[in-house]
């Protein structure tokens, strides 16, 4: 932690002691949403979706830079990013709410919580992820889902949001007692935002019943019929605390979409991730708006993820964001079908896969395709065909990829105008965006174990070691 930013920032923090403090703390992060992330969506918003405004995070005044590295490499994880920007600690990849040495460290929604104030969680993959975790748990390894529900369940939350618990397998085809663990902590268990809502228990746990993966409950851009959405989910949660904690509460909503979508590169995707992201913001502002002296909101990312550009050298000093709306389907939902069209008996003819990917991805329509490119994805459509490609599927950190799909993907986000350098997190620095009183002291190069300490010190409070 710089010594400089931190001196400045506590020391304006108590200079405002003699005036309210916020009464409500929001707290968005966009996971491995950088700048490339970030702009991706508001260049979509502006020239496809042609909104004059720019995307609400983007019309906050304040705006700042942040720093991302962790203890143990230049480039971060979710589990030692989500430690700093809850606990302001850093730590190694891999660690959850606790220092390098193994000592656990509060966070700041626990210090918050064990003073009175509400606290709701949203995420729109795993509640038990790194990031959502970050808030709750305390453990070695990021991947002891049994252990991080179980915490979850005793931290006293109100509310907490996301896709499915992955304690609840218990990776032998059964099951483990952890759904029957959180129902002992008197919390409401529910699958549906109905259900949520009209929840007469003060805690309630919601997540999908049928969710796309163990990982993510679904992508927008796939528009999966009853899926959980990141913004219901967030005005749910909103509901529910002004409902069992009115006089004080604090949020953090985790858009985890854009990270899976980053590690595939899937430039359209991710941009249409932040949008949704930014709607879900869009209701945490709506409150700001009815209590404009009493709350803060802030946005940033714990990462970045694939080092996207907008532009690459095939496109040169441009990019197509106009040929974004035509691409209706994520690569993970395009790769299952493709998968399947080529697990039957019957494989799809040439003319057949290209009428499927230009009706789901423009490429042919509306997104040119030039001789090389055909002659590269018809190579490897005749390899699919003959099962030469068997064994070449392409993997990211969440799914994996046919051979066949990856390289219609690549063609498609190069001919859109994206760059990518991996299919990892990079160490590049990420945005930061706020409004709400106090918030200007956001508008710098911070590290990211800075925040946290800031939004305790505005609201009056200050860190302990957890025993």
């Amino acid at each position: 932690m710089k010594l400089r930013n931190l001196t400045l920032l506590l020391a304006m923090a108590l200079s405002m002691a003699t005036a309210a403090s916020p009464r409500y703390i929001f707290y968005f992060i966009g996971d491995g949403m950088g700048m490339g992330q970030a702009m991706a969506a508001q260049t979509y918003n502006r020239v496809a979706l042609k909104n004059d405004k720019p995307l609400l995070m983007m019309q906050f005044p304040t705006a700042g830079i942040l720093t991302t590295y962790s203890a143990s490499s230049t480039v971060t994880d979710s589990a030692a990013a989500g430690t700093a920007l809850s606990c302001g600690k850093k730590t190694k990849n891999g660690m959850l709410g606790m220092t390098p040495d193994t000592v656990a460290t509060e966070s700041m929604a626990e210090v918050l919580h064990n003073a009175g104030w509400g606290v709701g969680l949203v995420t729109s993959v795993a509640p038990d992820d790194a990031t959502p975790g970050a808030f709750y748990a305390h453990v070695p390894s990021r991947s002891q889902f049994y252990q991080i529900g179980r915490q979850a369940a005793e931290s006293g939350y109100e509310f907490i949001a996301g896709s499915t618990w992955r304690g609840f397998p218990d990776g032998k085809g059964g099951q483990t007692d952890l759904a029957d663990y959180i129902k002992s902590k008197d919390i409401d268990l529910v699958t549906s935002i109905n259900d949520a809502r009209s929840s007469k228990k003060r805690r309630v746990f919601l997540h999908s019943a049928n969710p796309f993966s163990s990982s993510n409950m679904g992508f927008t851009i796939d528009s999966i019929p009853g899926m959980l959405t990141l913004p219901e989910m967030t005005a749910a949660c909103i509901d529910h605390l002004k409902k069992v904690s009115p006089d004080r509460f604090v949020m953090m909503v985790e858009g985890g979409n854009i990270d899976h979508v980053g590690h595939g590169n899937d430039g359209a995707t991710v941009a249409v991730e932040v949008v949704n992201f930014n709607e879900a913001l869009a209701k945490a502002y709506e409150f700001y708006l009815e209590h404009p002296d009493e709350t803060v909101i802030i946005v940033t990312a714990d990462h970045e993820t694939g080092g996207m550009s907008i532009g690459n050298g095939y496109v040169g000093y441009t990019s197509y964001p106009q040929y974004l709306p035509y691409q209706r389907m994520s690569k993970d939902q395009f790769s299952i079908q493709v998968k399947k069209m080529f697990g039957n008996d019957k494989k799809p003819s040439w003319d057949e896969l290209k009428k499927f990917t230009a009706d789901n991805t423009g490429l042919w329509n509306v997104v040119p395709v030039s001789e090389d490119q055909e002659k590269k994805i018809r190579e490897l459509y005749d390899k699919t065909v003959t099962h030469q490609t068997k064994g070449n599927d392409e993997k990211s950190l969440y799914a994996s990829y046919n051979a066949l799909a990856s390289t219609i993907y690549r063609i498609l986000n190069t001919n859109q105008g994206f760059g990518w350098t991996t299919g990892n997190h990079t160490g590049n620095p990420v945005p930061v965006y706020a409004i709400g009183k106090g918030m200007e002291i956001f508008g710098s190069h911070i590290d990211n174990t800075e925040i946290a300490p800031a939004l305790l010190q505005l609201a009056g409070y200050g860190f302990t070691n957890r025993k």
